[in-house]
This record gives C-alpha cells, sequence and structure tokens, in this order.
C-alpha cells in the first residue's frame, strides 16, 4: 500500500515518540487500514497520532499516551480479523472509544494479559457482532454469565439488537429450542383486537426493530421458517399470561410500558433452560398517568439478586449516528436543569 501523503496529519513534535506496527498479513493489513486508508484517517483525527502505512507496516508517531491507544486499536482490530471477522468503520469508532477508556474501567476479560484489547461479540453464520462501548461489552458479558438481564437507556445504544442477536446465536448453537419476543402495545391500547389480521399482523408493527435484527443475523429463509414452525413465537405481553417458558431466548422489548403487574407476571414465566432478556428506556414511557413502569419498578427490586444483571446504558453508548448521541446528550442535560428548577 502506498504511503499517506500526510494531510490533515499532526506536525511532529520534537517531544513525540514513534513506533512500527508490522502486521503479518497483507491482505488482511489492507482491510485493517481501510479504503484510501481510512480507518488510519479516523485514528489520526481521534488520537492526535500519525498513522503512515507501507504495505505491510504501520508507522505512528505521537504523544506516548497516544501511541499506546492507537496501538490497541489496530492491533485488537487486526486479532477481529485473524478470527474471520469484517471490520466496518462503526467497529473502528468501538475500538476507539475502548482504548480511550482509563485501564480501571476495562472489566478483566477485555484486555488480555499481553494488554491487547478483546472485544465481546455474537456470532452466528451469517454475521457476527462486537461490542462497541464499554457499556455494551458488559451487556454481551452479562447475557453469557446471567438468566435475567436488564438492558436500560435510551434509543441507538444497540440494546434490543445486541438482545436479538445473542438469542439467534442461542437459537443457532442449540443452547435454546426457540426464541420468544414480546412488547407490550401500548399504542394500540385496547383496540388491538379491532386491528385488522391475525394475531401476528395485528402487532407485528410493534415488533419491527427485533425482525430487523433477527433478519440481520440469521438467513431470512430461517426467519421465515421459524415463524411458522413455532420456533420464533412473536405475541404482545398480555398474552404471556399463564405459561412457563422453557428452554427459550425471552426477549421483552420496550419494557418501560409494561405496568408493575404485567413485568411480575412475565418475570415470573421464566421457566427451565431459559434466558430472559429485558430492554427499555425510562425515560420513554407511555403509560398513563399514575401508572407504575414494570421496568422501573423491577430495577430496582432485582437490583443485586442472583443471576440477575442490570447494565445501564447512556447517550455516551449511542452508536447510531454521532448526531443522535448529541441528541440524547441535550436531552440527558435538559432533564437534569429541569430536575434542579
Amino acid at each position: 500500500m502506498a504511503a499517506r501523503n500526510g494531510v490533515g496529519v499532526p506536525r511532529f513534535n520534537p517531544s513525540d515518540q514513534q513506533i512500527d506496527l508490522v502486521f503479518d498479513n497483507n491482505r488482511l493489513a489492507s482491510i485493517l487500514y481501510g479504503q484510501f486508508d481510512q480507518h488510519l484517517a479516523m485514528i489520526e483525527k481521534r488520537l492526535g497520532v500519525s498513522a503512515i502505512a507501507r504495505g505491510n507496516t504501520v508507522t505512528l508517531s505521537g504523544p506516548a499516551a497516544s501511541l499506546a491507544q492507537a496501538r490497541r486499536v489496530l492491533e485488537g482490530l487486526y486479532d477481529r480479523l485473524l478470527e474471520g471477522h469484517d471490520v466496518a468503520g462503526g467497529d473502528v469508532e468501538g475500538a476507539l472509544r475502548m482504548a480511550e477508556a482509563p485501564n480501571a474501567q476495562l472489566s478483566l476479560p477485555t484486555m488480555t494479559e499481553s494488554s491487547r484489547m478483546r472485544f465481546a461479540g455474537i456470532s452466528t453464520r451469517k454475521k457476527s457482532v462486537s461490542a462497541r462501548t464499554l457499556t455494551q461489552d458488559a451487556y454481551i458479558r452479562a447475557m453469557d454469565g446471567a438468566e435475567l438481564v436488564f438492558g436500560t437507556g435510551p434509543a441507538g445504544t444497540g440494546k434490543t439488537y445486541l438482545a436479538v442477536a445473542y438469542a439467534a446465536a442461542m437459537l443457532e448453537r442449540g443452547e435454546v429450542d426457540r426464541i420468544i419476543l414480546s412488547r407490550p402495545a401500548v399504542e394500540a391500547g385496547e383496540r388491538l383486537g379491532f386491528l385488522p389480521g391475525d394475531l401476528k399482523e395485528k402487532v407485528d408493527p410493534y415488533l419491527r426493530p427485533l425482525y430487523d435484527a433477527l433478519y440481520d443475523m440469521m438467513p431470512s429463509e430461517k426467519v421465515e421458517r421459524g415463524l411458522s414452525s413455532g420456533t420464533i413465537e412473536v405475541a404482545p405481553l398480555a398474552f404471556m399470561r399463564g405459561r412457563t417458558l422453557a428452554h427459550s431466548a425471552i426477549i421483552l422489548d420496550e419494557a418501560q410500558n409494561a405496568t408493575s403487574m404485567q413485568m411480575k407476571m412475565f418475570l415470573t414465566r421464566l421457566g427451565e433452560g431459559s434466558k430472559m432478556i429485558i430492554t427499555g428506556d425510562p425515560s420513554q414511557i407511555d403509560l398513563r398517568p399514575g401508572e407504575v413502569s414494570g421496568l422501573v419498578e423491577a430495577t430496582r427490586l432485582l437490583d443485586g439478586v442472583d443471576s440477575v444483571s442490570i447494565i445501564r446504558f447512556t447517550g455516551a453508548d449511542v452508536v447510531r449516528h454521532a448526531l443522535v448521541q448529541r441528541i440524547v446528550e441535550a436531552y440527558e442535560r435538559g432533564g437534569l436543569e429541569a430536575d434542579r428548577a
């Protein structure tokens, strides 16, 4: 690969240091750098270093602390490529977030003994996804270890997508027999029965984000077969009453709109060999005035209970679009100012 022309690269300071990173596989090194070295450009802009690529060698120049971060990013992403996964701009952004975090904030499975970053990830035959923030990393690891996981926080943080991806991976590995997707149909209120079509057609509009994630992680024909055979089941929250959900990956999305009684009912459906993942945004409650959000109550009551993990996302975890992150943070600031007033 030709050397970069250095446009936009910080000027070399006499106090700066320089290191060379050599990657064994030229083809993977090219993918690592990105088309027209765009991944290296992202690293330069974010960390204030110079990154010059020549073949399978990258020369990094800059302050020592920034060089250490850049090295973490590049070596971590290269390890991902060696494992057979792809690297896109979002993966570089995620690696940068991880590298910029203080070591004290990185849980020990995240860092290997050689200080190389390890990204928690989810893989199916169709696609692999990796954590792009520290909270996503903790969320995936929580799903590995706990039977009941809560993921709360604003839109765009990946909490629903990662939950569905994890369920799809469990089904593919044979760890569960089926996936059950549920969501409160608050917007329809008592009129759900009057909507046209069968039950699936009535609730589909409310479950679209879950379907999108399923089709992203599994071949479309497998999703369709699963829906037809009942291996993938879609049902509104109200239809869960009286059931025991065993050997299943169970997801309740938009759980902030479940009432206190609905949430208790849903939680007690958990059966043998199952994993339950509950997601929602406590700042987007659509319940009638005076009704208690089951999500808010459950995360308060179950905090610290064995086999229950509660992961709280913030605006800093938004991975959708940079503007979405700024919008969420602006609303969070506005909420704090309103609380003080």
